[in-house]
């Protein structure tokens, strides 16, 4: 274990629950169909955050849970039921339906598990259904995304072959990307999960050996191991050299060659470390501090930190697997505090006495923050946006720069004004 100084404290919390992440998982396999059995407040959730307007026809819709269903004076199970086949009469594409739990539905104690397998054996292979909880109470929004994961895992059919697995919802030109260079240094059986279509599930067993491309994916990552597959252990590939790592593990594991491995990744490393200087320029010496939202706060805090000079004030997580997160973890420096859990109000108020350049936070706590002078990145446009690999170093410390950037000009007219 490095020198970095692990804390927890609990209290309140300010996080979006894991319904958020259905935005984009429906955009990944579109054969799927997400339905959030919840309240009004889920679909206005989903609705805003997804941006889609009123009359779009998405691949995600909410079964609204009214007064008389949450105080157990209506059979919910019926009234889902004919939701689910309105849905699939007018929706036919549809091949994966997820029933997400939400906090109402939890609450009145709904079990999806049973309506899934009830719903499975009236439809006979026409369209499967399959359950998670995309619950806030307990949970953070990027764990939707593990928990739709797993539900998926007992689908995907055994397989002894020797093969690379990368696991995480990636956008498809930057998987596309990955893909290439892992054949480019000898790995030629390489897949993804999620698939970009949810009935084309890839094999599982004990000659995959598995990569995965996010750091929230417990659950999955422990399922997938029950099946006999191999985690790689490495950092996460954020930034030049997170990037590198993750690429370098995965090749020891197949036995490529070091010198085919440093052939194919310099010059793709020349080229990023180059677009970066004007971003690191503008971010070195900044201090950043990391509330805890989407678990990927520490593999950005070492990229910040070590590629673009920040210095870390604090990395705030929402849990810290320290198996999964132990690579990442000796590469920051042994003075990093990381916080795991939230108080929310004690830790604003270690904001506050800090005055760092840069807050990372949720869009609930961004725009007072900003009201106090106080500079914000959203952490949520770090999970949308497409960051993963060596060429897109860039397009991330940019995504820092920014807001710093922003407030500069600001600044600058507010002094013009005075």
């Amino acid at each position: 274990m490095s020198g970095v100084s692990l804390l927890k404290e609990t209290g309140p919390r300010e996080v979006f629950c894991g319904l958020t992440s259905i935005v984009w998982l429906h955009r990944r396999m579109p054969d799927a169909f997400f339905l959030v059995v919840g309240s009004r407040t889920c679909a206005h959730l989903i609705q805003s955050a997804a941006g889609v307007m009123i009359f779009a026809e998405p691949r995600f819709g909410t079964a609204i849970l009214e007064e008389r269903d949450l105080a157990g004076l209506a059979d919910a199970h019926e009234e889902l039921d004919r939701v689910v086949n309105d849905l699939l009469a007018r929706r036919p594409e549809i091949r994966t339906l997820f029933l997400v739990g939400s906090c109402p539905s939890e609450v009145i104690k709904l079990d999806l598990a049973r309506v899934a397998e009830r719903l499975n054996g009236a439809l006979k292979g026409r369209v499967r259904v399959l359950n998670y909880s995309g619950s806030g109470i307990e949970t953070t929004f990027t764990q939707g995304e593990d928990g739709a994961l797993k539900a998926l895992i007992p689908l995907m059919p055994p397989t002894k072959e020797t093969q690379l697995l990368l696991v995480g919802t990636l956008a498809n030109a930057v998987e596309d990307r990955l893909t290439n260079l892992f054949k480019r240094i000898g790995i030629q059986k390489v897949f993804s999960f999620p698939p970009r279509q949810s009935t084309d599930l890839p094999a599982i067993g004990p000659g995959t050996k598995v990569l995965l491309t996010q750091p929230y994916l417990t659950e999955t990552a422990r399922a997938l191991k029950d099946r006999g597959a191999e985690i790689i252990q490495a950092p996460f590939p954020l930034g030049v050299e997170g990037s590198q790592l993750w690429m370098e593990a995965a090749a020891r594991s197949f036995k490529v060659k070091d010198s085919l491995v440093k052939e194919t990744l310099e010059p793709l490393i020349l080229r990023a470390n180059k677009a970066l200087i004007p971003y690191k320029n503008q971010l070195a010496g900044k201090r950043i501090f990391l509330l805890p939202e989407s678990q990927i706060e520490i593999p950005l805090a070492r990229f910040l930190q070590r590629e673009c000079g920040m210095e870390l004030v604090e990395v705030g997580t929402p849990y810290l697997n320290r198996e999964m997160m132990q690579a990442e973890l000796e590469l920051l420096p042994n003075n990093t505090q990381i916080m795991e859990g939230q108080h929310v109000e004690k830790q604003l108020d270690r904001v506050r006495q800090q005055q760092p350049d840069l807050v990372v936070c949720g869009m609930g706590l961004a725009n007072p923050l900003e009201a106090e002078g106080i500079s914000t990145k959203w952490s949520i446009e770090l999970v949308f946006s497409p960051i993963h690999g060596i060429d897109q170093a860039a397009d991330l410390a940019e995504l820092f720069s920014r807001p710093l950037h922003r407030h500069d000009l600001l600044n600058q007219k507010q002094l013009v004004h005075v």
